[in-house]
């Protein structure tokens, strides 16, 4: 009897060893049974979600850079992933999904868990369900990232007083905003738990809370065609910015949590306004260079840094807001004016600036007239792209040329040629009669140094 039972023993063993031998082989798991009767137990089950998931019926988001990626509706509400085990041991972890979401947890059926008080983003309510415990979100109100700046200039070429009067425009501007501009501009979660609407929306890490936002899949993805595409050195003929290329910086090496989450009681009106923004100057950047060569103790307090450091940037213009988009489609450009704001830029005469979308009639595919004061603003923004090199065609000079050579505009009588004018903004670089009167202020026909011309 022993031998025998000793027998039957030795088999099991064998079958308990093949059957652990197959399992690695093939990596297999034995499936788990979850109870889908709870909120996690419903957003961390796949199969469950492609049975009862609501199918897309808004227009597919698309940008500057085209398209958004596409994620299926299950797939950007599950949990499941890398992240997740890291949401669960955080502290976010440890709420419960109605603190932040509220609706009805402890049942199947999603239109009741979904009901009452439910809140898909709540960090669309920020001031309610952040604040409380984040305290660096206090002015996010009026941060730039929430979209202030470009409410205050919806608004005030509208003919309202700033963005404060926003919800005063048409019902079609505001839906044509919220269809569009908020793709980007939006709340905490779009860059610390979902990814941007623009990038495909959706859980982007099994609901994990990342502190510092990757820089490609969230930063990048909004900041596509006027910062990653020249931080990166995407488009023909240019090379990643120096500071990426050789010191592998982030978007967060230089723009900290007070900048990105605003830091003001009262709304800036652009970006550059933030006493916050990061300086080239800084002690822990280029201290000291304003006598460390001829060009900057001849211009350190005429230019700003990029008008000798920046490549050639991507530029378009005149845009009908989900309709044909930009008329004047993206092309690369270069071009110094006058400094459109120079109460918040003090000292600078001549600067960077960049074609904006701007057109009278942006809003018409929404059924909006047509912007009553549209001049208030010019059409070429200030700008500081972010693809500086220590070298550029403009600094990079051939041995006996003077060092204004690539900068200048000069004319030679004897050639009869004009050189260096494709750099500066002139008027009859205006392709609108419009834009004429809206950057009459910046344009530089005649208010160039006589001196250059001699």
């Amino acid at each position: 009897m022993v031998e025998i039972f000793a027998r039957k023993f030795r088999w099991v063993l064998f079958l308990c060893a093949a059957s652990l031998l197959i399992a690695s082989c093939t990596n297999y798991k034995i499936p788990e049974v979850v109870d889908v009767s709870s909120c996690e137990g419903c957003h961390t089950n796949l199969a469950h979600l492609k049975e009862v998931f609501t199918a897309d019926t808004a227009a597919v988001v698309g940008g500057c850079g085209g398209e958004a990626p596409h994620y299926e509706p299950w797939e950007r509400v599950n949990m499941t992933g890398d992240g997740y085990a890291a949401f669960k041991a955080s502290s976010h972890g440890a709420l419960s999904c109605t603190s932040c979401h509220g609706g009805i947890n402890g049942t199947d059926q999603k239109d009741i868990a979904h009901s009452e008080d439910f809140v898909r983003h709540p960090s669309d309510n920020w001031e309610t369900k952040c604040l409380p415990c984040h305290s660096e979100v206090e002015h996010f109100g009026n941060s730039l990232h929430n979209g202030t700046g470009q409410k205050r200039k919806v608004a005030m070429r509208s003919g309202y007083a700033g963005a404060h009067e926003f919800d005063m425009l048409s019902e079609q501007t505001k839906t044509g905003y919220e269809n569009n501009c908020a793709t980007c501009h939006g709340t905490c979660g779009n860059c610390h738990i979902v990814r941007p609407p623009i990038a495909g929306g959706g859980l982007s890490n099994g609901h994990e809370f990342i502190k510092q936002p990757h820089m490609t899949k969230i930063c990048v993805s909004c900041h596509t065609s006027r910062g990653g595409h020249a931080f990166l050195g995407v488009a023909a003929g240019t090379v990643p910015d120096v500071h990426q290329d050789e010191h592998n910086f982030q978007c967060t090496s230089c723009h900290k949590g007070p900048e990105l989450h605003g830091s003001s009681d009262s709304t800036v009106t652009n970006r550059y306004e933030y006493a916050e923004l990061p300086s080239c100057q800084s002690t822990y950047c280029h201290p000291s260079i304003e006598n460390s060569n001829n060009y900057h103790s001849t211009h350190i307090e005429d230019f700003n840094c990029q008008v000798c450091h920046s490549q050639d940037y991507n530029n378009c213009g005149s845009c009908h807001v989900h309709g044909d988009g930009a008329r004047v489609p993206a092309y690369m450009d270069f071009k110094i004016a006058l400094n459109p704001i120079p109460d918040v830029k003090q000292g600078y005469d001549f600067v960077l600036v960049r074609r904006t979308l701007g057109a009278p009639d942006n809003w018409s595919k929404y059924g909006a007239d047509d912007y009553e004061n549209f001049d208030v603003f010019p059409t070429y923004n200030f700008t500081t792209p972010h693809n500086i090199l220590k070298l550029t065609t403009r600094t990079d000079v051939g041995s006996g040329d003077a060092c204004y050579t690539n900068c200048h505009v000069r004319y030679d009588a004897e050639n009869d040629t004009t050189y260096n004018k494709h750099l500066y903004l002139f008027s009859d670089d205006m392709e609108f009669e419009w834009e004429n009167s809206a950057n009459a202020s910046i344009i530089v026909d005649g208010l160039l140094p006589a001196s250059w011309m001699e």
